[in-house]
């Protein structure tokens, strides 16, 4: 597994606490900044994430800003990015298992570093569950298309 990871200057804490992770888990990664405290614009990080991620050239990416909402609104705008805002392992592990989610989103105003782990873990070693779920995915693709 490939990972692509980046940030705006409000996440820049927990995306290094999961590049952390990721090195822990023995997981390939690109970091994509930012490394910067001033202000900085999501969607000049989130869409670059985002189209790596659809183009194949890693499996999954992650994002983090201050809440994850401008980047996960951001990289869904991506056709075939399904990224999932989450802030609890509970909807880290249902996003994968139920929506195959490609990008995860996170806040760092919203939650810890520690629990930030244990959402990236989760989310990194669920797999997509298929089934009836695969029928809901491929909606969404047909609609994309």
């Amino acid at each position: 597994m490939k990972v692509v990871i980046a940030s705006d200057h409000g996440g820049i804490n927990i995306r290094k606490e999961i590049i952390s992770l990721l090195k822990e888990m023995n997981i390939e990664y690109e970091d994509m900044g930012c490394e910067c405290s001033t202000s900085v614009d999501y969607p000049d990080y989130a869409l670059p994430v985002a189209e790596k991620v659809t183009k194949g050239e890693v499996d999954r990416g992650i994002l983090i800003c201050g809440t994850g909402i401008g980047m996960s609104a951001a990289a869904n705008k991506v056709k075939g990015i399904r990224c999932a805002l989450v802030h609890d392992m509970f909807s880290a592990k249902a996003t994968r298992e139920h929506n195959d989610t490609n990008i995860l989103a996170m806040g760092e105003r919203v939650i810890g570093p520690g629990l930030a782990r244990d959402i990236a873990k989760i989310w990194l070693t669920t797999p997509f569950d298929g089934g009836r779920h695969k029928n809901r995915i491929n909606k969404i693709r047909t609609y994309e298309a």
